[in-house]
This record gives structure tokens, sequence and C-alpha cells, in this order.
């Protein structure tokens, strides 16, 4: 059964913007073996800048390899990751949003879904608290042999990657792999979550694709920061001067705070957009409807009409000089040939008097 309730996506980036700091200042690389986390990622740029691959790509591949050190293997598996997503520290009120958040969408009309749109680990997300309070968990993640050791990246997501999960979510569809669904067309009344239901949070220069096209589309974006990460700060004044975003919040998603105050003004534009838009197409509608009507009841007046006229015709054949002549002319005229708009045609019916 449809849904009754406009859906309100909220998509979120995980680093950042859920939880502080980034995926590089985890010790998650120590289940490889790796001690110096610093030197990892060092080496994990220059094997990217060597072979001109994406750092995603190459962080994952090199994990596997030191995973697969003779010396010191370290097998990693979905455990490994979801283990160490427990860790994670959140931002000041995150635990409890979701259950807020719904409950303040049920209480304005409206669904909420969560998603998280990230180049992160998928299997350390889904190990946070907060792992199960997402319909969908778009992000990085390995492929596992049957052991459940991991041999290779199954999805990379780097920043212009993330664009892609945007019209998933609009679709949706929740398949990386459901490539069909994914490319084919669909209309616009028929897709699940438009983009101006959407409402993304992010932090920093890899969200910019997303927050344009969302607000390109008359979605929304809202930019996360810590009043006390200047370097964050000054980035997310970028994105603001930019028009990249339209809003910019402190990262406390506390009830009340200016992230929850900020969400539930969105929600209301969204709503009161939606009233808009629902007017004006009954106005159109009716428009249609009336201009059809009136099209009906004018042809069945031209039928009686054309009738009558043929009658008179013979008799105003032997009359050189008749006024009706110029009358005749007009109604042979081909409306085909012409072309109006809905309210220059009746203006023209209403002048010649055959309505």
């Amino acid at each position: 059964m449809k849904n009754q309730l406009p859906i309100v996506a909220l998509i979120y980036d995980f680093d950042g913007t859920l939880a502080p700091g980034n995926m590089q200042e985890y010790d998650f690389v120590k289940a490889v073996g790796v001690e110096d986390k610093n030197q990892f990622w060092k080496e994990n740029a220059q094997l990217s800048k060597e072979n001109n691959a994406s750092e995603i790509l190459s962080y994952m591949r090199l994990m596997i390899e030191k995973s697969n050190n003779p010396d010191n293997p370290r097998p990693i598996t979905r455990n490994t990751f979801t283990n160490y997503g427990k860790s994670i520290p959140l931002y000041k009120g995150v635990e409890l949003w979701f259950e807020e958040i719904n409950q303040l969408g049920k209480e304005m009309g409206v669904q909420i879904e969560h998603y998280i749109n990230s180049s992160g680990l998928q299997e350390m997300i889904e190990g946070t608290s907060i792992g199960k309070c997402f319909k969908h968990i778009y992000a990085s993640r390995f492929m596992y042999d049957k052991q459940g050791k991991a041999v290779w990246p199954a999805v990379a997501v780097d920043f212009t990657g993330k664009t892609q999960f945007l019209y998933m979510i609009n679709k949706g569809v929740a398949e990386v792999s459901s490539n069909k669904s994914i490319n084919e067309h669909m209309a616009d009344d028929s897709k699940r979550i438009p983009f101006n239901h959407m409402i993304y949070f992010g932090d920093g220069a890899t969200d910019i694709p997303c927050m344009k096209l969302l607000r390109q589309q008359g979605g929304f974006a809202i930019a996360i920061y810590e009043k006390d990460n200047k370097n964050q700060f000054k980035n997310t004044i970028d994105l603001v001067e930019r028009k990249i975003i339209n809003f910019a919040c402190n990262a406390d998603y506390s009830k009340n705070g200016d992230i929850y105050r900020t969400v539930k003004a969105i929600i209301n534009q969204i709503k009161l957009l939606d009233e808009h838009k629902q007017a004006i197409d009954e106005f159109n509608n009716l428009q249609i409807e009336n201009y059809q009507k009136t099209k009906s009841i004018k042809s069945s007046i031209d039928g009686k009409n054309n009738s009558q006229e043929s009658s008179n015709a013979k008799d105003i054949k032997s009359s050189k000089k008749n006024p009706y002549d110029a009358q005749v002319k007009v109604n042979k005229v081909n409306r085909s040939d012409v072309r109006f708009n809905i309210n220059d045609e009746l203006l023209w019916l209403i002048l010649n008097r055959e309505l």
C-alpha cells in the first residue's frame, strides 16, 4: 500500500558531520598490524599519486595488502570493522536525534527517513550505536570471501560518486548493483522521494557536489561545523559565501538546538511548497477542464450552425453583394493553421460571438 504521508529524506555524511574528526584519525588501521597510522596514510597518498588512483581505492587495497603480510598475517573481516565502529564517538545529541526528529516528523505530518552518504567504511558505520537508525547506508565497503575475509574493495565512494546515491534515493533504489534501475527513465511523479524533499548534512569539500545538486533541484543543504574548529568553520564560511548551502549549524543535535530548529523550519517550508504546488495544479487542471468543456459546447453549436449555413448557402448565391459573404469566409478559416494559447483562443471565440 502506498504511503500516504510525504517522505522527507535526511541524508548525512558521517565523518565531521555525525562524528568528530575523520576516518584517517581513527585507529582501525591497527587491525591490519599498522602501528603508525600517519605513516600508513602517507604511504597511501604516495601510492595514489604514483598510480593516478582514487585515494579511497588505494587505502582499501593497501589495507588488504598489509593484512596479508606473510610475516604478520592479520586477516580483516566484517567483524573487525564493526568492532572498531563501536568505539567511534558521536557529536552531542546524535544518539537521541533520530527518535526525536522522527517524532517531530509525525507531529508535522511527514515521514522522516535517514540515509548515510559517506566515503567512510560502511562496516564501521554499521558498528556504531546509531548503525541501525538508517534506511540505507551508502558508503565504501569491502568484498568478502566465503570465510568472511576482506579480499577486494566492493564500493569506493569519492566526492563525485556521492551524487549517484542522491539519484538512487530519489528513485528508491537501494543496491549499487541495480544498474538498470538507476539509469532507466522514470517520470518525476513516479520517483519515491523528490529532490525538494531532501535535506543534506555535510561538513566539507567532499560534500559540495551533493549540496549544489540538491540546491539546484530545490532541495536543502546544511553545513555542520564545530565552533572551536577554526579550519572547519573557515570552510563553512566559504560555503555560505558561495551560496552552496542554505544553513550552517554548530554540531549539536540536541532537541531544540540549531540543527533541530533548522530541520523543523525546512519541513515547514517543504509542506508549504507542496501545498502551493497542489493549489497551482488544481487551478491549472480546472482551467483545462473548463476549456475542454467550452470547446465541447462550441463544437455542438458549430454543428448546428453548419447545418443552418448549408441550407442558407443556396439563397445567397444569387446575391452579388451580400454582407454574409465575409462571415462565410471567416468560418472557412482552417484553425489548425493558427496557433493559440488557451486564453487567446477563448478571446477569439468571444470576439467572434461563437460562445
